[in-house]
């Protein structure tokens, strides 16, 4: 029976909490996607200097990263559907300020460089929650679902994550073209708010660990010593960290979008969900049809082919062959992605799921929010187009080092 469950491609979904997890994370992240895009934009528009959204990076990794060790341990000894309510609630009210800020009231009595300000304050703030919210999604799909079907649950959850990247860069690109920012910021608001009411459905989720049982100090670095002792899992976060850091590209392509390809917001919002448009075609693929031996070898190829894409976008002053490149690189990415969820979610016990997801978020935010500001200043100092060269070479580099200097994640089957 076991075994019959765990080949249906269907088995988490079948599931119905599971189902109330799922949608409640792709109406989140959908709407974090779309303040995102709208963000960089926006700040792009208001100073035409690339280093400005290599800030927004910063402005929201320091928060996220400070912060991660800790919210791992909160995570772990609370409620958990409690907490995550919170979460959203507080973005709910940070989309909120964000609206606040865009009004002609605000922009008609203060100056652009207090916008600018308070826009980096705001992200400053969800760099906050996201450290909370990020490992609590990760932990709760194993309190809703049986282990045997993990794998299938995680793969479903990395779909909804990136159908939901895809939406939101999309549909926020073609709102900021036919609504402006005010419009995109108010379907934001209601975006977060309904996802508030569909997480409601979820039972509450007791802790994993016992309060009294540890200290902070010490319940944190018994996460990082599992994540750093278990070899596997401590190198392919490694790899997506570096391979990421460097090959994003993410930040840069509101300055292609406007200035390089010329196709403005609308042509911005296709090459912000090119990259999300691929990770999910395949994401579905692994769904129906799982990679079944040579993971850690795929892996390493996969990222070898996500920094050529990024070399060939960098170097592509036509439009159509820019969105090709992204869509590829993000099948490529895809495969990575759910390889990794999958290591993470199978090698990690109940009790440190907290933990080791803050850990994984940390070396997450490392590379995204880091890989935006290095992207931006590289852009500032380098060039816009070398520096997309630098990056792309780069992800090479480090899975070269990789692939020679981690044998275990090279030989990894699951």
């Amino acid at each position: 029976m076991s075994q019959q469950i765990t080949n249906d491609p269907f088995a988490a979904i079948r599931v119905q909490e599971y189902r109330y997890l799922l949608m409640g994370r792709f109406t989140f992240i959908m709407a974090l996607r779309m303040m995102g895009t709208l963000v960089i934009w926006w700040i792009f528009q208001l100073t035409k200097r690339p280093e400005s959204i290599g800030l927004i990076g910063l402005a929201e990794v320091i928060p996220a990263l400070s912060m991660a060790l800790y919210s791992g341990h909160v995570v772990d000894i609370s409620e958990k559907r409690r907490l995550l309510l919170r979460c959203v609630f507080f973005y709910i009210c940070a989309a909120g300020t964000l609206l606040f800020l865009s009004t002609d009231f605000v922009n008609i009595r203060l100056h652009k460089d207090y916008i600018i300000y308070g826009i980096y304050a705001v992200i400053f703030c969800t760099g906050i929650i996201r450290s909370f919210s990020g490992p609590l999604f990760a932990s709760m799909i194993a309190t809703v679902v049986p282990r045997n079907i993990l794998s299938n649950a995680t793969t479903w959850s990395q779909g909804t994550y990136l159908s939901a990247s895809v939406t939101g860069h999309a549909t926020g690109g073609f709102l900021i073209y036919l609504l402006g920012n005010q419009g995109t910021l108010t379907i934001v608001c209601a975006l977060v708010f309904i996802s508030l009411l569909i997480l409601m459905q979820l039972k509450p989720k007791p802790a994993n660990a016992n309060k009294s049982e540890k200290k902070t100090l010490e319940s944190v670095k018994e996460g990082l010593r599992f994540v750093f002792k278990t070899k596997v899992l401590l190198a392919a976060m490694s790899l997506d960290m570096f391979g990421v850091l460097f090959g994003g590209v993410t930040a840069i392509i509101a300055v292609y979008a406007s200035d390089i390809l010329h196709v403005g917001s609308k042509g911005f919002g296709w090459l912000n969900a090119a990259s999300d448009i691929g990770s999910i075609i395949v994401v579905a693929m692994l769904t129906i049809s799982p990679l079944r031996n040579k993971q850690g070898k795929k892996l390493l190829i996969a990222v070898a082919g996500f920094g050529i894409c990024i070399i060939a976008f960098a170097l592509s002053e036509w439009f159509v062959l820019s969105f090709f490149a992204l869509l590829i690189g993000g099948m490529l990415d895809g495969v990575s992605v759910v390889i990794r969820g999958t290591v993470m979610q199978l090698t990690t016990p109940d009790h440190m799921r907290g933990r080791v997801s803050s850990v994984s978020q940390m070396f997450v935010n490392s590379s995204n929010e880091l890989g935006q500001a290095e992207s931006g200043f590289a852009a500032k100092y380098m060039g816009v187009v070398p520096s997309v060269v630098f990056g792309g070479c780069m992800t090479l580099a480090v899975m070269i080092v990789t692939w020679f200097k981690a044998p275990s994640l090279r030989k990894f089957e699951y």
